[in-house]
């Protein structure tokens, strides 16, 4: 069994139980892509069992702290039934759920999400790699299904020295899916929607801005970045009458209309325009257009505290103007799914924005992810996704 053994005072992480050891906290040690390592305090007492991953800044990351686990197929296999348990214990209105997320789970670099009888999965890192065939099969084995989809093809495998992988990894079949979300009808793609196939984690604020729709009746409603339209699907639910879906992607304002159709509702009453957000949002406010309600849903602009400083800039920039547009009495969703903006500083950056377009706002409610995406004690980094609910005063 190959070792790592750490500097001196490094090992206060890990007798934490964070899961990440970082390469400059290494003293000396080392093993090839996913191998399974045994992580030494500088005096060398047992801190935890980790896969090794030489091409990435984060080297190891832990599988356990209990020096008589076993690494093998059956701890996988425990560690995801536990998962699964977890998510049947939430309640989920929908049969669209994230299975397994990651640090959060005890399974580091893998995302599990069920989309109805389909399992899409992703294997983020050199360690849950290395058992790539077994977390499959026992996937398959707790759930009773009988198709997974790999998707494999985030830009993070580049880090961990992985190529990108994509396809049927167990079964077949159509990627062309549909899921049931609070009632509502949502399709979606397995093998071309973004992350595993759609956005789960915005699942109850979907059902949430329908419910503040209604209750402020917002009759006309701008929806940015809006992907496949599940929150114009929940505005029109909440009663809207007029829904402007904006993104850059004809392929996803497609799947948009369809949604609105499959809910019942006319798609050649609402507006479905492929354009840049920021362009269009300037556009509006050149031309003195307002709306009741809008949904700021941005993507990644950053994945790490590295490029903080730019993305705050980006962030203040569409909140500033979408608080513009905003009709007084009207209601804002602005989100960011950064990891490298954390809560406090992305409450800071709409602040800011709010006193360049001179509009005040009240916090009606912060927003966060849904809890089959958990962030635990142990690894806050989990927690990427934080919003906000603003009611222009």
């Amino acid at each position: 069994m190959k070792s790592i053994r750490l500097r001196e005072g490094k090992e206060r992480s890990l007798l934490r139980r964070h899961p990440w050891v970082f390469e400059g906290s290494i003293a000396r040690g080392s093993a090839d892509a996913g191998e399974l390592v045994r992580v030494e305090a500088a005096d060398g007492r047992f801190l935890a069992w980790g896969a090794y991953s030489p091409s990435s800044s984060i080297r190891v990351r832990a599988w356990s702290f209990d020096e008589a686990q076993r690494i093998d197929a059956a701890f996988f296999t425990q560690r995801l039934q536990q998962a699964i348990a977890l998510r049947a214990r939430l309640g989920i209105a929908s049969d669209g759920q994230r299975l397994v997320h990651g640090e959060a789970d005890g399974l580091p670099g893998l995302i599990v999400d069920r989309y109805g009888d389909v399992l899409s999965a992703q294997f983020g890192s050199a360690g849950i790699e290395r058992w790539r065939d077994v977390v499959a099969d026992a996937l398959l084995a707790t759930t009773g299904l009988t198709s997974l989809y790999e998707r494999s093809d985030a830009s993070v495998r580049a880090l961990e020295g992985l190529p990108e992988r994509t396809g049927w990894l167990r079964g077949g079949g159509p990627t062309a899916l549909a899921i049931t979300e609070h009632g509502w009808q949502l399709g979606l793609d397995v093998a071309l929607g973004h992350k595993t196939g759609y956005y789960l984690d915005q699942r109850d604020n979907r059902h949430r801005f329908a419910q503040l729709v209604r209750q402020l009746g917002c009759r006309t409603v701008l929806n940015c970045y809006s992907y496949t339209g599940g929150f114009s699907v929940a505005a029109l639910a909440g009663g809207a009458q007029q829904v402007t879906s904006v993104d850059s992607s004809g392929p996803a304002l497609d799947q948009a209309r369809d949604n609105l159709r499959r809910n019942g509702f006319d798609d050649t009453a609402h507006a479905f325009v492929d354009a840049d957000v920021n362009a269009f949002l300037r556009q509006c406010l050149a031309e003195g257009r307002s709306f009741d309600a809008i949904v700021l849903d941005p993507p990644k602009f950053a994945p790490t505290a590295a490029h903080a400083e730019r993305a705050a800039r980006a962030y203040k920039d569409i909140n500033r103007l979408g608080l513009k547009l905003l009709a007084p009495g009207g209601l804002l969703l602005t989100f960011s799914c950064s990891g490298g903006i954390p809560a406090d500083l992305f409450h800071k950056i709409v602040a800011g924005a709010g006193i360049d377009a001179g509009v005040n706002a009240a916090i009606l409610q912060r927003l966060e992810g849904a809890p089959d995406h958990p962030t635990t004690l142990e690894f806050p980094e989990g927690e990427y996704l934080k919003g906000l609910a603003l009611l222009r005063m």
